[in-house]
């Protein structure tokens, strides 16, 4: 008789026989090595027909192999394609860890004081105009060969008893650049030369029709007590950032004593650019004048640079840009400045004594300003909004990129601007947040920094020389031209 399989009760209730399950063992052990095998053939298969096409095409000999299913000329697109990706807001949020990120570096490349010197004059006419290096006090032979076969037509439609000049001298008496106008009278007809040493050897010169220039700049003459006393009615002829701007600069040209301006006659020549769309307004030259001798008691004129921010000099060169970069608002006194600032620790009650030995210090790299809640607060220069929102110890914050590699924070904000976004081009004196208490803050004020190359940089350490408030060379050309086509031209 045969033997009956035995019954086997599982956990589920449900019989099974030993029989039925090796069978099922079976089939699956012998599933498993078929799906082996077919894979193994199939890796085999590909390779070989990747090889042959290798083979049948030599221009991919050089060719990297893409890793990870990223072709190699898709890698520079997968950002951008990614939209709102996690890949994308991580690298925001690293970059903007980058900007926020407080620091503990200070800036201690202390340049030497630049030695830039610059006269001006209008040389009586009479005398040979190939000759008017030597007469101002340039005495290099190789210029003034060059200076005279550049200026045969030049002097031949000169007008006028005198001929203007400005010149600059650099290290050592180095001649920088010359300019000179064909009158002191200017007119649609008046030319301009400007002579520069260059940097490969020899000379270089342009010359500048004023009359491309003259028709964006607009000339004005108001009061010097208007100037200084009167915000509105000085409000009335020039847009608010010029306002505080113009304001700012005669305040540093002229000191401020309101006795000897009663019933004084000096007025504040500006000559400025109201801008358009496309191009911000700017004032250009501004001179302090005594009506009454008809002479200029101060002024001072800007210069557009290129590669970092633009300056105010005076006609002899010296920068006053260091004072807009450390006035981002009307504050009351200076609270807090570079330095160890103490951590606040509680009182030991058992040991008081001990409490000072003990107490630990952090840097503070900024510039504390104590305002109250709701003051505004101005961009010191030109430049791009690279970070606007909430973060820690800053509490509301704002970043400027300037050129240059520049940058500037205004921390502990109460609000912002409502027309301002990341992305938004900024005038200096725009009006950019309020004072507040955000962040780690203990009361009202505004925590400003300057940094340069993500450095922090103390701009009211006189022995920092900044490019930002000093005269290149390079600079030299654009400056000698500047004076002659805005400033008073001197006596014969």
């Amino acid at each position: 008789m045969a033997r009956s399989p035995l019954l086997i009760l599982d956990n589920q209730g449900v019989y099974q026989t030993h029989t039925s399950r090796f069978c099922i063992r079976s089939l699956t052990l012998w599933g498993k090595v078929c799906f082996g095998i077919g894979l193994i053939l199939c890796s085999q298969l590909v390779l070989s027909q990747s090889n042959q096409n290798t083979k049948s095409n030599p221009a991919n000999k050089n060719v990297a192999t893409p890793q990870k299913g990223i072709q190699v000329n898709q890698r520079g697109q997968s950002k951008a394609v990614s939209g709102g990706s996690g890949l994308q807001s991580k690298s925001a949020a690293e970059q903007n860890q980058q900007l926020t990120d407080p620091g503990t570096e200070e800036y201690s490349q202390f340049d030497a004081l630049p030695d830039f010197q610059v006269q001006r004059g209008c040389l009586k006419r009479g005398f040979r105009e190939g000759n008017l290096p030597s007469r101002i006090g340039i005495n290099d032979p190789e210029f003034l060969e060059y200076f005279k076969n550049q200026t045969v037509r030049f002097f031949d439609s000169a007008s006028g008893p005198c001929i203007p000049y400005v010149v600059a001298f650099g290290k050592r008496g180095r001649f920088e650049s010359l300019s000179i106008m064909n009158g002191p009278s200017r007119n649609e007809k008046s030319q301009i030369l400007t002579f520069t040493a260059s940097g490969f050897g020899g000379y270089l010169v342009q010359e500048e029709n004023l009359a491309a220039q003259m028709q964006f700049w607009t000339e004005l003459f108001i009061p010097l007590q208007e100037v200084l006393y009167d915000p509105q009615r000085l409000g009335d002829k020039l847009p608010v950032e010029l306002a505080w701007e113009l304001n700012s600069i005669v305040k540093q040209l002229y000191p401020d004593d309101s006795a000897s301006l009663e019933n004084s006659p000096k007025q504040v020549r500006v000559i400025v650019d109201f801008g358009t769309r496309d191009r911000w307004a700017q004032i250009w030259a501004v001179e302090i004048l005594n009506l009454a001798t008809n002479q200029v008691l101060a002024d001072a004129f800007w210069l557009d640079r290129d590669d970092i921010p633009g300056s105010f000099f005076t006609a002899n060169g010296d920068s006053i840009e260091r004072s807009f970069w450390t006035n981002p608002l009307s504050y009351r006194r200076i609270s807090r400045g570079v330095g160890q600032v103490p951590i606040r620790s509680r009182t030991n009650p058992n040991n008081p004594q001990a409490q000072g030995k003990d107490r630990r210090y952090r840097t503070h790299m900024g510039i504390d300003y104590a305002a109250p809640t709701g003051t505004p607060v101005f961009s010191v220069a030109n430049g791009k909004v690279a970070f606007l929102g909430y973060s820690g110890a800053y509490g509301k914050l704002i970043i400027i990129d300037h050129p240059g590699n520049y940058r500037t924070y205004y921390a502990h904000l109460s609000n912002y601007n409502n027309e301002l976004v990341v992305g938004n081009d900024i005038r200096r004196g725009m009006e950019i947040g309020y004072v507040g208490s955000t962040g780690r803050s203990t009361g009202p004020h505004l925590h400003y920094e300057l940094r340069k190359n993500g450095i922090y940089v103390d701009p009211y350490n006189p022995k920092i020389q900044l490019d930002l408030w000093t005269m290149r060379p390079s600079d030299s050309g654009s400056f000698t031209k500047q004076l002659l086509m805005l400033g008073s031209i001197p006596k014969e």
